[in-house]
């Protein structure tokens, strides 16, 4: 059985902890490896050695940092086939879908290999007298990401990718479920240039959380997951003094107005609401018809497309439209919440339960999943069930659809389908929502901008990459200067207004 350990100083080491955790492939159910959970000296050590090198790196000038990422993001490339693989072998996802993992997270390294204008800070000349007013960005110093088992390369290297520009040293904590795709782009980063101890990987449960959070040494936690821990880690890391962005779960609604293209609309839910088995804090997981007409034809029109849609192991081919969810436990619970949706009065219009595929009977399979008639006091409704389950919830009206999304306690992403613009310019000013899609289902903003939600869906004040990563990775330093070369006053007594 292979045992996977750590990255630390630029090497793989074995965990010392005695401590495990399985790693299953969620195709077959087999257990495929067991990782080592750091202990709380492994974590220090690692946080220690990090400290140790991070000066230089960030003394390294931003035009040479964004040359790493440059081949960073050459090497990704040049590894695509081999990470997907890897994303797709622990988590389950289809080629294709490993690889769009892959993509968005490089995306995000492209724009760092615009660091130097990113962090070019402001001046102002002659703010008074022989005054000169300027401001610069320095890096934090050891910072900290905890990433989640539904991306296994894309949010790590939402991370560490602008973490790692600003000139930051950064410990890397991945889901235990899925470690060895975030230990293979750490082998990467140090092919392409980032010193030994810039960048440490190391795997652990809640303990190696806790640690991280604790350590004084640690100035920044990165969080993605689940809103209770999202809350859990911005409240303990916020009276430890630290700077935290966490982000949470998702209840994403989409409205198909009367007036929407239904084959489209249709299209969207289904590719928003399966793709990856519905594994996505930006998946829609509500669709919201207006009016019973709108409704009828559009459970009429997602019936054929659902019921086509082909579950299976990543290996069985690239027309596989999605694979298992991520842990036996997972499945459970899925399958639990479907069947109160049955007991709390939904109609079940396709029913995913009992889905057996020959050859990988012990997958943790289950089948897409259609409601209707669902209402806003039943467990599939409130909860995030995060499985190829599409709840529909009818409105009678647009202020009833758009009131039922500003009620939700998620504030994540939201759609419209429409094809009234002042409909859809209502909606997008309107919803208290993070990320809007118009006409279009996941509504994941390109790596140029900014991605987070809204409410319960995000814990702190700035979002993740695009302008907001490199504002929460440095700290603003403002510098008043004055030279008294031809200055002749004397001793100002009185604290005056700059003329």
């Amino acid at each position: 059985m292979q045992e996977i350990g750590h990255w630390i100083n630029g090497k793989m080491v074995a965990g010392k902890s005695g401590r495990f955790a399985d790693v299953f492939n969620p195709a077959t159910g087999e257990l495929q490896a067991r990782v080592a959970l750091a202990s709380a000296d492994e974590l220090a050590h690692a946080i220690a050695e990090a400290e140790k090198v991070q000066p230089a790196w960030a003394a390294t000038n931003p035009q040479r940092r964004a040359r790493v990422m440059m081949k960073f993001g050459d090497l990704i490339n040049q590894h695509m086939d081999e990470l997907a693989e890897l994303v797709a072998r622990e988590h389950g996802k289809t080629i294709p879908d490993a690889k769009g993992d892959v993509q968005r997270g490089l995306e995000v390294i492209e724009v760092c290999m615009g660091t130097p204008a990113l962090l070019k800070g402001e001046y102002t000349d002659s703010a008074g007298p022989g005054i000169d007013l300027y401001s610069m960005r320095q890096p934090l110093g050891v910072v900290a990401a905890i990433t989640p088992f539904n991306f296994p390369a894309m949010i790590p290297l939402w991370k560490m990718g602008p973490a790692l520009s600003c000139g930051n040293a950064v410990i890397l904590k991945p889901s235990e479920r899925v470690p060895s795709t975030s230990l293979r782009l750490a082998e990467l980063a140090k092919e392409a240039g980032i010193p030994d101890g810039v960048l440490q990987v190391v795997n652990g449960d809640k303990e190696a959380v806790d640690g991280l959070i604790d350590n004084p040494t640690v100035q920044a936690i990165g969080f993605v997951g689940s809103t209770p821990i999202a809350q859990y880690i911005y409240g303990r890391a916020a009276t430890n003094g630290k700077r935290a962005q966490c982000f949470g779960g998702a209840k994403n609604h989409m409205l198909i107005m009367p007036d929407a293209d239904l084959d489209k609309a249709a299209d969207a839910l289904v590719g928003a609401g399966f793709g990856a088995a519905g594994e996505r804090c930006m998946a829609i997981s509500v669709a919201v018809p207006v009016g019973d007409e709108t409704a009828d034809r559009l459970i009429e029109k997602l019936v054929p497309r659902i019921e086509k849609l082909k579950v299976g192991p990543y290996t069985a081919g690239n027309d596989v439209d999605f694979g298992p969810v991520i842990t036996k436990q997972a499945q459970e619970r899925i399958l639990g919440l479907i069947g109160s949706g049955v007991d709390q009065g939904a109609k079940i219009v396709v029913d995913g339960r009992g889905l057996k595929i020959q050859g990988y009977e012990n997958g943790f399979y289950v089948g897409p999943t259609l409601f209707d008639n669902v209402t806003r006091d039943m467990d599939i409704y409130k909860q995030e069930i995060f499985g190829p389950v599409l709840s529909t919830v009818r409105a009678k009206t647009y202020e009833d659809a758009l009131q039922l999304v500003i009620d939700n306690d998620y504030g994540n992403g939201t759609a419209i389908f429409t094809a009234d613009g002042d409909t859809a310019r209502d909606f997008a000013s309107r919803v208290n929502v993070g990320m809007v899609g118009i006409n279009f289902p996941i509504p994941v903003p390109l790596s140029y901008y900014t991605f987070g939600g809204w409410k319960k869906s995000a814990f702190g004040d700035l979002n993740q990459y695009g302008p907001d990563a490199f504002r929460f990775y440095t700290k603003t330093k403002t510098v008043t200067a004055r030279w008294f070369s031809g200055i002749k006053e004397g001793a100002a007594l009185n604290f005056k207004a700059l003329d």
